[in-house]
């Protein structure tokens, strides 16, 4: 038995000992019963949260107001929950106040059948009170109850419907389907952090292509993402793109990801979301410029999703130059070492190879990239600064916009195997920036 599992047990002996009945619960239940390994153990009770902090010497009390205290066992955490009902959700998130109940009203508070599931591990026994087992069979979410009702209490599950047809490649059942079309813009109403977190799970998740074709066919996708939606129906080149429009190559991209981080995500997502708003019919389909415009609607998007001004800046930096990837075998030396010791080259290689296989499949620039990188020494890509701005005014240089340029001359010598030496870099100084030049400046 594996460890976290033999410990969740341990914690429902130990309730039963008591003289309480406890269950397995929701998500570990439906894992279990998929054939999956749970990667955590929620348990339910009919204890209450006083009595299980009596019971375990070690709790975290994170959620007492609605019968929900954290054990500790062993330095692994499980959320152990009393029993319950619950009023009505005023805020669209939290119920208004809660009550002990027996487990049949517990599963009938949840969200979905496939959720709604308990298990006692010490009779190997299911217990299942709304179709959860044929749900899973059948390949199901289903709302519990009424759908209308579910989405009212709590309008960020009708993303979570989403998520978990996605994650399990579920169909999302038709009177379900049909409340989140009727609610889909109340979704508005859910704070930006919320939606922001619930868009990763979907978009670094098994299935993430789908997902965004649901979140699209729910109506979801334009009521929180209407940029993106944009992208369905605009055409592209057949020639290299011949997956189709923007928005499947955007599905297909999420999906060639290896095990993106969300900033990867993020950056697959909207990479190309200036094309909607730079398409040209000439001698074919163009979009000139679309990575920088994509790149300052992907600032747009980040800030109106609430993301760090670090993740921000990634996610804009990996739209922004994505397109670069594209010509790196005609680059000077010096501009490819500079793209390829960016601090994200790891996700700008890895969005490329996905923007590849999504489209025309040639990842020859991909491997040449990687070859590269394999080849060059710490010192190639960023070699030690010969000169700086106090040796150029001790070489007569007046201070001006003109340090910058000249810095960088040197670097780029350096870069390109030009010079490698002070002794060099203040030849190269003083041969392509003469005195009379600086001294114009003002």
């Amino acid at each position: 038995m594996p460890v976290l599992r033999r410990k969740a047990l341990r914690i429902v002996e130990r309730l039963a000992e008591a003289g309480h009945v406890a269950y397995f619960a929701g998500g570990c239940v439906r894992d279990i019963l998929r054939g999956e390994k749970p990667h955590d153990y929620d348990i339910a009770t009919d204890a209450t949260v006083e009595e299980i902090e009596a019971i375990f010497p070690r709790t975290i009390p994170v959620g007492r107001q609605f019968g929900v205290v954290i054990v500790v066992m062993g330095g692994d955490q499980f959320e152990v929950a009393t029993f319950r009902g619950e009023g009505e959700y005023s805020d669209g998130r939290h119920p208004d106040e809660v009550h002990p109940a027996d487990p049949r009203e517990d599963a009938l508070r949840r969200d979905f059948t496939i959720n709604a599931l308990f298990y006692d591990p010490r009779e190997d026994k299911v217990i299942d009170y709304v179709g959860s087992e044929r749900d899973i069979r059948e390949g199901l979410v289903r709302a519990v109850g009424d759908p209308d009702q579910r989405f009212a209490e709590d309008k960020l599950r009708m993303m979570r419907a989403v998520r978990f047809a996605a994650r399990f490649d579920y169909r999302i059942e038709e009177a379900t389907f049909q409340a989140i079309l009727r609610h889909a813009p109340e979704i508005k109403a859910v704070s930006a952090e919320r939606l922001r977190d619930e868009l990763s799970r979907i978009l670094t998740g098994p299935g993430r292509g789908r997902g965004l074709e649901l979140l699209r066919e729910t109506t979801l996708l334009g009521q929180v993402l209407p940029e993106v939606e944009q992208m369905h129906g605009v055409p592209q080149p057949g020639a290299f793109h011949p997956e189709g429009d923007v928005f499947t190559h955007t599905c297909r991209t999420l999906d060639a990801l290896n095990e993106p981080s969300v900033v990867l995500a993020f950056g697959a997502l909207l990479h190309d979301v200036g094309k909607p708003h730079t398409i040209t019919h000439t001698d074919r389909i163009r979009f000139n410029l679309h990575d920088k415009v994509g790149a300052q609607i992907a600032r747009r998007v980040c800030e109106r999703l609430r993301f760090s001004n670090e993740e921000t800046d990634a996610i804009v930096e990996l739209v922004a130059e994505h397109m670069k990837f594209m010509v790196v075998r005609e680059m000077r030396e010096s501009r490819l070492k500079r793209l390829l010791r960016s601090p994200l080259i790891n996700e700008h290689l890895e969005l490329h190879r996905a923007d590849c296989l999504a489209s025309h499949g040639d990842l020859s620039s991909y491997y040449f990239c990687k070859e590269k990188l394999a080849s060059l020494k710490a010192e190639e890509i960023r070699p030690p600064r010969l000169l700086t701005g106090h040796d150029l005014i001790d070489m007569g240089y007046k201070p001006g916009p003109r340090f910058r340029e000249m810095l960088e001359r040197i670097e780029d010598a350096q870069l390109e195997g030009e010079i490698s030496s002070r002794e060099e870099a203040i030849r190269l100084v003083r041969r392509e920036f003469p005195q009379r030049a600086a001294a114009s400046e003002d």
